[in-house]
Parts: structure tokens; C-alpha cells; sequence
């Protein structure tokens, strides 16, 4: 099962459980009051059974809510592991793009230098980079070139650094938290009434 649907699942199991409990506690109340109200020692004992059946009830329900809220904080903790593995991989790729990046610009600022003609495009990501460094690699790249048509040397030209870059496409976190798979079966699905059923059979 997907970690978003169990935690769906396993929520809305808690909700009818806190809401049969919530309906038992004002019943207990009621019977309570009844209780102190009573008028005989048989009308007291009869209060003093209800009640004692609803406490029942009330704890066996709250120990399987217990249950279903541990599974939840499990599925909680799964969660949060996918999510921090999904970003850690795009900040990983995007360190690793900007290492790769620098690299290609100080690249481009050495061929630059050398007087070499490089594409338009390239220059632009150094310019974009340092305004400072760009006016640098051209100034130096001028005499460099000047130079070497002096000595009669042929003119270097470049290809882009870059090319036809692929744009990687990232699941989104909170996605990929909660179509992960549960690393864990839940506990079993019971029910608030059959969880008092089980509650009243033993009375009997």
C-alpha cells in the first residue's frame, strides 16, 4: 500500500475511534450523574455496572486507536525519509550542475584570453557570471589576437561548452513521499463497533 493512502486510511480510523469515544465519555457522564442521583442500592449497582462496562469500552478503544496512531507516526517517519531523499537528490544534481557550470565558464574566460573566438552564447554565460572577468578575458584576448595575426598564426575557434543541454525532471517530494510504499503492513482495519462488540461479548 502507498504511504499517502495509508495514512488517509489509518486518520480517518482514528477520527471514528476519537469520535465513539467522545459519544461513550458523555454517556459514562450521564450514567455517572444517574448514579449519584440514585435513589437504591439496586438503581446504584445497575448505574455502577453501565459505568463499568463504558470505562471498558472506552479503554479497549483507545488501546486500538493507540495502535492505529503508531502505525501512523511509523508511515509519518517514511514519509519524511522519501521526502528528504527527493530533495536531497535535486540539491545533490544542482551542486553538481553548478561545479560543472564554473568549470565551463573559467573554460570560456581561458579560451577567451588565448584570443580565441568562442559562440556568443558562451560569452554571455561569462558575462553573466563576472561583467569584470568577461572585460578582462576580452581585453587580454585583443592584444593576444592582434599578436598572433602579427606572427601570421591562424585564429582559434570554439564550439559551445554547453550544447543542447536536457532538462532533468524531478518528482515532486511530497509526490514521491506518498507513492512510496509502506515498509510495513498497518494493523488490522476493526471497526469502533466491532472493536465494542468484542467488549460486550465478554460481559455476557
Amino acid at each position: 500500500m502507498k504511504i499517502g493512502e495509508a495514512q488517509q486510511i489509518y486518520r480517518e480510523q482514528v477520527r471514528a475511534y476519537q469520535e465513539q469515544k467522545r459519544t461513550l465519555s458523555e454517556r459514562l457522564k450521564q450514567v455517572k450523574e444517574r448514579q449519584e442521583m440514585a435513589q437504591n442500592d439496586e438503581e446504584k449497582s445497575m448505574f455502577s455496572k453501565d459505568a463499568a462496562v463504558l470505562e471498558l469500552s472506552i479503554r479497549e478503544l483507545n488501546e486500538k486507536q493507540e495502535e492505529y496512531q503508531d502505525y501512523l507516526s511509523e508511515l509519518a517517519e517514511q514519509h519524511s525519509a522519501y521526502w528528504n531523499a527527493a530533495v536531497a537528490e535535486q540539491q545533490a544534481d544542482a551542486y553538481e550542475k553548478y561545479g560543472e557550470d564554473m568549470a565551463k565558464i573559467m573554460e570560456v574566460a581561458r579560451r577567451l584570453m588565448k584570443g580565441a573566438r568562442v559562440p556568443q552564447a558562451d560569452e554571455k554565460k561569462l558575462m553573466d557570471f563576472s561583467y569584470e572577468l568577461y572585460q578582462a578575458a576580452k581585453t587580454t584576448g585583443e592584444m593576444v589576437r592582434r599578436q598572433k595575426e602579427q606572427e601570421g598564426k591562424e585564429e582559434e575557434e570554439y564550439g559551445t561548452l554547453w550544447g543542447d543541454e536536457e532538462k532533468k525532471e524531478y518528482e515532486d517530494p511530497q509526490e514521491a513521499a506518498e507513492n512510496a510504499t509502506a515498509a510495513n503492513e498497518g494493523p488490522a482495519l476493526v471497526s469502533p463497533e466491532d472493536t465494542l462488540a468484542g467488549v460486550f461479548t465478554a460481559e455476557e
